[in-house]
């Protein structure tokens, strides 16, 4: 299996979710999948839950083997502006030593990787004594919901697995690997603010009409102290100061406070006590403001007090938070704070727990993990460090990918998360790439990995 031509023909598979007008697309991702998986040995089929796009599941191997389920997502993102793009992006290119196009590093490069992988595995050892069964979702750009839907009904067909292996992370650079060992849960929600009935004339009726826009901008600013930190009761409830190893680990990052502000482009930083700002974007929990909107946003002047008002908010949570809890103290705050003349609505748009999942033999580790996890993360651990040189990082991950949550939630399953996509790739954005030498590296890491699996049996 040739990996560039095979990504080819994965990528020329149009298959962007989030556009009704890209079924035909997503119709043609499931039948190279199906295709390369059968080729392989696998058992196949397609189920749909929640009406949503086909997940693919695979299966090869003995009941009686140890079980280890492969995640990922074969569809993409939309590939506008297309005008930005240098090559047809679902017409894969490979140039300079990498190969351009629409999901080539996310996630389709990946999958294609450990498919590579695979073929020589089973070349090499046709009755390689693993069952490995694939859960392959067409919605993971667009909230996985079909997939969790179907995890809901029938996660516990999964749950003797030892654990879930995907690749859907990110590293620094080829010469260090990262492993995500968590990755922040997510609670979003919209408060909207009314005042009058209408737009009214800010020189006649200003005054004694509280303006919206200010009552909104105040409840905003009342939502964090001078000096970072979340000002809203029982915020950081649960919420533990991450351990020694954790942070001697983040100190390996090769990325320095002073190259991430020329990165962000900031004058200075505003972390809250108690993490510094490199900790801050993997140990501590946040509470952003998106947007704001309400008023006058044209060219010039208008002199009026909107009716209407409105504030997109996110937080980022961290494990022992509970989002239940956080959203429920979050509508207590902001109701109690504001004022008596306006009406308050609060729009509950996403909630996701936080994960967590730690090495074993660490002050924090968890003393029931399964044994076959426990010792495949020293195992991928000498894997990684064969084939890139050094071993990984084990790191936490500042963003959230929800369906891992609800992967333990329903199937009780932890993850390993190896990252194989670097800054350069440009995920979502125009030109998307993928290393050629990080797709060879990764297919050796992928045989070697699973290789040593085996032999355990």
């Amino acid at each position: 299996m040739d990996f560039a031509k095979t990504l080819e023909k994965f990528v020329a598979a149009a298959s962007v979710s989030a556009d009704p007008a890209f079924a035909e697309g997503m119709a043609r991702a499931c039948e190279f999948l199906r295709g390369a998986l059968e080729g392989l040995g696998f058992e196949v089929k397609e189920v749909r839950a929640d009406k949503g796009q086909p997940i693919v599941l695979a299966e090869r191997g003995e009941k009686q083997w140890p079980r280890v389920v492969l995640y990922g997502h074969y569809d993409v993102q939309p590939a506008d502006p297309v005008e930005k793009w240098h090559t047809p992006p679902f017409e894969a290119q490979v140039k300079d030593g990498r190969i351009y196009g629409r999901g080539t590093a996310d996630n389709k490069g990946p999958i294609v990787a450990l498919l590579c992988a695979l073929e020589k595995l089973f070349a090499d050892f046709p009755a390689l004594p693993l069952r490995l069964t694939f859960i392959l979702e067409g919605e993971e750009e667009t909230g996985s919901r079909a997939l969790s839907a179907f995890l809901k009904e029938h996660g516990g067909e999964f749950s003797d697995a030892a654990f879930v292996l995907l690749a859907d992370t990110g590293s620094p650079s080829l010469e260090q690997i990262v492993v995500t060992t968590a990755l922040r849960g997510i609670l979003g929600f919209e408060l909207r603010v009314k005042g009058p009935a209408a737009d009214l004339h800010s020189g006649l009726h200003g005054g004694p009409v509280y303006n919206p826009l200010q009552a909104l901008c105040e409840l905003v600013g009342s939502l964090h102290n001078a000096d970072g930190s979340v000002n809203v009761p029982g915020f950081y409830d649960g919420v533990k100061t991450p351990a020694d190893w954790e942070r001697a680990e983040l100190k390996k990052f090769p990325l320095s406070e002073q190259e991430y502000q020329k990165i962000v482009g900031v004058k200075a930083f505003h972390n809250p006590p108690g993490l510094s700002p490199l900790e801050s974007l993997r140990f501590g929990p946040t509470l952003e403001i998106n947007g704001i909107g309400g008023g006058y946003q044209g060219e010039g002047s208008k002199t009026v007090i909107p009716a209407e008002a409105f504030a997109k908010i996110t937080c980022r949570l961290v494990a022992d938070q509970d989002p239940e809890k956080v959203f429920a103290q979050m509508q207590k705050t902001l109701r109690e704070r504001c004022p008596e003349a306006i009406e308050m609505s609060i729009e509950l748009q996403q909630s996701s727990p936080a994960y967590l999942v730690q090495p074993p033999n660490r002050e924090n580790s968890d003393p029931a993990q399964n044994p076959v996890l426990s010792r495949a993360f020293g195992q991928l651990e000498n894997a990684v460090a064969a084939h890139f040189g050094t071993p990984p990082l084990f790191l936490r991950e500042g963003g959230s990918v929800p369906v891992i949550s609800d992967i333990k939630k329903y199937t009780g399953l932890d993850s390993l998360m190896v990252g194989l996509f670097l800054p350069q790739d440009a995920l979502h954005a125009p030109n998307e790439s993928f290393s050629l030498e990080m797709a060879e590296r990764a297919q050796g890491m992928f045989y070697t990995f699973l290789r040593s699996l085996a032999r355990d049996v």
